[in-house]
């Protein structure tokens, strides 16, 4: 199928474009069981970050239940779609790359596989010999303005939710982040689990945080009752040994440092 669109006209960018849609946009039955995962950490009203907005699932559905959402997306065909499709009253679109300190940044883009996506040239090394990445090439390349969370904040407010899927890029992302946030979501991936231990690392020398996880694009923690630093650390590599599925981190503030 794939050849047969490229045949006609329809190029690799806009076919990525369009997998990505399908797969993260259209399965509506998820919606309801999502929507009750998110209005379960923030409330209607509070203030939410999607960094790495993608096709805007997330976003769309933190505005749902009520959330004022600022959705980040560097990437130039999917920030476009975005600003067509997304409700400005509801959604404000920001183009810029977040990082650990402003500037500029070379964004490697997989035309065919738009999620995987990074800034992290150490990321795509390593993930490039991982059999879920056999597949993918970073064809194309762009520079991104790149700011920090510390800058959102003062420019946005503090979020009560900051989710970050940056393929890899996400310690560098809370790098540039000084204090912290009420509740934090990163992805990690079981080939490159150490650099989630540096997130969670860095999440714990801001605050005194408890955590959970969820795999793929499951609307459910995996396991019943967030966990301190350490208990955590060793059961993300249980789960990462044993599944080989990417997933999300849910880091929670216990409370706020005197």
């Amino acid at each position: 199928m794939t050849s047969l669109l490229e045949r006609v006209g329809v190029d690799a960018a806009t076919l990525g474009l369009w997998r990505s849609i399908v797969v993260y946009n259209g399965q509506p039955w998820r919606r309801r069981g999502l929507d009750r995962f998110l209005a379960a950490l923030i409330g209607p009203g509070d203030l939410a970050f999607d960094i790495g907005a993608h096709v805007g699932s997330r976003s769309r559905a933190l505005a749902r239940i009520g959330a004022r959402v600022v959705a980040f997306e560097p990437q130039p065909l999917f920030a476009d779609y975005l600003a067509r499709r997304l409700d400005p009253s509801r959604i404000r679109l920001d183009r810029r790359a977040v990082g650990r300190e402003p500037g500029e940044a070379t964004l490697a883009i997989s035309a065919r596989h738009p999620t995987v996506s990074t800034l992290s040239n150490d990321w795509r090394n390593r993930v490039a010999a991982d059999e879920g990445f056999r597949r993918v090439e970073w064809d194309a390349r762009v520079s991104v303005e790149v700011t920090t969370l510390d800058a959102l904040i003062e420019e946005y407010g503090e979020p009560a939710f900051c989710k970050i899927d940056v393929e890899g890029h996400e310690g560098e992302v809370l790098a540039g982040l000084s204090r912290p946030l009420r509740c934090v979501a990163f992805e990690y991936t079981p080939a490159t689990l150490d650099l989630a231990g540096e997130c969670l690392d860095r999440l714990a020398s801001l605050g005194p945080y408890e955590f959970n996880f969820v795999i793929g694009e499951e609307a459910a923690f995996r396991i019943p009752s967030f966990l301190p630093l350490e208990a955590f650390r060793e059961r993300l590599a249980e789960e990462a040994d044993r599944n080989r599925r990417s997933g999300d981190v849910y880091a929670r503030l216990v409370e706020r440092p005197a």
